[in-house]
């Protein structure tokens, strides 16, 4: 339980659909400004998020975060904003996922990431749905190297159809979890999840369990919001989110981060 002079320590913030829109990179102003004051008064702010590295450092120069790490691919990658470096890299063999998600999901576009550089792809996704560059190959390609992150989108289906054609479906070696706007899933290392590597991150940052607020919007983000000390979800969260954390602040378009974060950090 938070006091009414509680203020985190340790601050996990998604970035799709939490401190910038679906896709973009562009944070509003009142985010920004409520990132900046918390880092003024020495938190650690943490952007923990299912994006490529690729596709998360433009947010990281944008917001000028420096003295901290980064954990990208739903915490399989961590980068540390100073000196510009992987400091952990946590892989796994897509090979036998990558068996039942063809036969189930007919027609699928497939990515795996190339830490720092882009994406294999196996299929033709729509532009702008990953980021860096992409190299197209065969399946037996595609599985030939282990990856910090698969994703799949199920193109002209629904994220309930995905849902439903994979309900009760294990994925050897790894932990998945579908998007609610699209008919996209995202699979990572087994055992590696947003909470998993924010409290082995706690830990080395000698912080306490009890000074920790998390703030996001997915299903990626729930094992995050139980982690916490305090664990917001976005007002446009589903049902399933909104039920994992302490408490529900505004949508994305209200700039909801920025109203939790003004509560601890005021202008």
């Amino acid at each position: 339980m938070t006091t009414p002079d509680w203020r985190p320590r340790l601050i996990a913030l998604d970035i799709d659909g939490t401190i910038a829109r679906m896709g973009e990179n562009e944070i509003a102003p009142a985010v920004r400004s409520a990132i900046t004051r918390a880092v003024g008064h020495g938190a650690h702010v943490v952007l923990s998020t299912g994006r490529s590295l690729t596709g998360t450092r433009t947010v990281v120069e944008s917001l000028g975060l420096r003295n901290t790490t980064v954990l990208c691919s739903n915490g399989a990658i961590w980068w540390d904003t100073t000196t510009k470096t992987v400091v952990k890299h946590s892989t796994f063999d897509t090979r036998a996922a990558m068996d039942r998600l063809v036969g189930l999901l007919p027609g699928a576009v497939y990515g795996a990431e190339l830490t720092g550089v882009g994406n294999l792809v196996h299929g033709r996704f729509p532009d702008g749905d990953l980021w860096g560059h992409l190299r197209e190959v065969d399946l037996e390609e595609f599985v030939a190297e282990p990856t910090p992150r698969l994703v799949c989108r199920w193109l002209g289906h629904t994220p309930e159809e995905m849902a439903l054609a994979l309900v009760d479906v294990e994925l050897p070696g790894a932990h998945w979890t579908i998007d609610h706007t699209l008919a996209w899933l995202t699979a990572g290392p087994a055992g590696v999840t947003k909470g998993a590597e924010l409290e082995a991150l706690r830990v080395r940052l000698g912080v306490s369990a009890d000074d920790t607020l998390a703030i996001g919007d997915g299903s990626n983000d729930v094992e995050m919001l139980r982690w916490a000390a305090l664990g917001v979800a976005m007002g446009q969260a589903p049902a399933v989110v909104q039920e994992s954390a302490d408490a529900v602040t505004g949508t994305i378009f209200e700039d909801g981060a920025a109203d939790v974060l003004d509560r601890f950090f005021p202008a």
